[in-house]
């Protein structure tokens, strides 16, 4: 009876084990560091997600020339996970800012211009059972950051018209 205990245990350790997934991270060590010396500068941290984004959608690009194998779907698949959950956590990070009434505009203006060129990798990529499902999400998150973006520039250039004296600050501090 003790070995059966035993072996019922050890199944569901194992089973709970093999469960447990490796979170991945989709910046490199030197990458987060940059965004964490960045601080709370507005402008910066936007300027490198978005440099970051443009890396990551090369990359995507690249992988999309090769020839089709599992491998490639597989590494398809990370790259485009790894990508929506940097449009994410820059959509975050416009949130935050747009909370604070941080002058963002001068890093939306490049973010607004960069997001069709990644909307036209992304759906320049034929779908392929390995990466399809992440393909279509991280179109629905990049489309998602644009109509954040583009409404944040609008609504930031109207209030900075109406607050000159507040152009430029990195948060918005009660009087």
């Amino acid at each position: 009876m003790r070995i059966l205990a035993a072996m019922i245990c050890c199944l569901f350790v194992t089973t709970s084990l093999h469960g447990q997934k490796k979170k991945r991270e989709p910046l490199t060590e030197a990458q987060v560091e940059k965004i964490a010396e960045a601080g709370i500068e507005p402008n910066a941290r936007v300027g490198l997600y978005t440099q970051y984004l443009n890396e990551h959608a090369d990359a995507i690009k690249a992988l999309s020339v090769r020839a089709k194998t599992e491998a490639r779907a597989s590494k398809l698949n990370d790259a485009l996970e790894d990508f929506s959950a940097l449009l994410d956590e820059l959509g975050d990070n416009l949130d935050t800012f747009a909370d604070r009434k941080a002058d963002i505009r001068k890093s939306l203006k490049p973010l607004t211009e960069a997001a069709p060129r990644w909307q036209a990798i992304l759906r320049g990529l034929m779908g392929e059972q390995g990466y399809d499902l992440a393909r279509k999400e991280a179109i629905e998150s990049d489309e998602d950051l644009v109509d954040q973006a583009q409404r944040l520039l609008q609504e930031q250039t109207d209030y900075f018209k109406q607050h000159p004296d507040e152009v430029g600050q990195d948060r918005w501090e009660p009087k």
